[in-house]
């Protein structure tokens, strides 16, 4: 396939118009996809390469491996975009060569284990915050506390990623049921009982004060000026209480998530049960995701979750 500048650029925007329309990928998911396709695009351009081969695609990834010295994770995340783009363009018949003829296998992953925070951590948490709420003298910085305490709360209760909470609305949440509607990646849906009977009273003690923040938006949880709060107000708030309770100080958002997996698994939860709670495609088999029913859900963390008896 005779290499030309202007054309491979315009068959990546093509490229990416299809993940957009058929695959509904996020924009951070778009934005990944585009970046890696135009580093390989810049790549052919600054070395002059006048063909596009199964040959000057493996210097590319040896180029990537020893003179950009990009750590596995990141590599195999370009031969992953580079695979479906040239799936692509020999679905839509602009190439009928065949370019990867071999395999990721080079750029597996090490293998590592998720980073958690113990029992002991996680109570000196949700301590820290309820601390903070019972020194405060203005009742707008006892309004933030309220907030950032059912934050904090969902992210351990429920193994919710920073995403998901920044994109909840008011009617994602069912307060009769205490019942969650997540958009998870890929706009994938599940729905998630908050099984802890005092994580459904911060929510909803939340929600009865949220009108003074005088909010402009449907998010379920709004910053100071009444907007959605981002995925960034959420990890500050996160670092602001992991600082003031001295857990692990490397620890992220994610860390609470990894909890609650780890304690359902721990507790007794099938692996099959846990995926289907934190969202997650299965990573041994292709099968989609399938959805099950919030009944049996209520079971899983009424039996297992760890917060349920946090205190007790």
């Amino acid at each position: 396939m005779n290499y030309s500048s202007c054309e491979m650029k315009e068959h990546i925007n093509s490229f990416i118009t299809l993940l957009c329309v058929e695959r509904n990928l996020s924009k951070r998911t778009l934005k990944a996809y585009h970046s890696d396709l135009n580093c390989m695009e810049r790549w052919y351009f600054e070395y002059n390469v006048r063909e596009v081969t199964q040959a000057t695609l493996l210097k590319y990834f040896e180029y990537l491996q020893s003179v950009k010295c990009l750590n596995p994770r990141s590599i195999q995340r370009k031969y992953v975009a580079l695979t479906q783009f040239f799936k692509f363009l020999n679905q839509e018949g602009i190439s009928g060569e065949r370019f990867f003829r071999f395999t990721s296998r080079k750029f597996q992953l090490p293998k590592s284990i998720p980073r958690t925070l113990s029992t002991v951590e996680v109570k000196t948490l949700i301590t820290a915050v309820d601390a903070e709420y019972l020194h405060c003298e203005k009742d707008f910085h006892k309004n933030i506390c309220i907030r950032d305490n059912a934050i904090i709360e969902l992210l351990f209760c429920l193994g919710l990623r920073i995403g998901e909470i920044s994109t909840l609305d008011l009617e994602h949440y069912d307060s009769l049921e205490h019942t969650l509607l997540i958009h998870g990646k890929g706009s994938k849906e599940r729905l998630l009982y908050i099984s802890a009977p005092e994580v459904q009273k911060k929510l909803d003690n939340w929600l009865l004060i949220r009108k003074y923040f005088q909010p402009s938006t449907a998010a379920l949880f709004v910053n100071r000026f009444g907007g959605r709060l981002s995925i960034y107000g959420i990890e500050n708030i996160f670092t602001k209480y992991r600082d003031k309770s001295q857990i692990n100080p490397k620890s992220t958002p994610h860390y609470l998530r990894h909890s609650f997996a780890t304690q359902l698994l721990n507790n007794g939860a099938s692996i099959r049960d846990v995926q289907e709670l934190l969202g997650h495609k299965s990573i041994v088999t292709t099968q989609i995701y399938t959805e099950v029913s919030i009944t049996k859900k209520k079971q899983v963390l009424l039996q297992y979750n760890a917060r349920n008896e946090l205190f007790h």
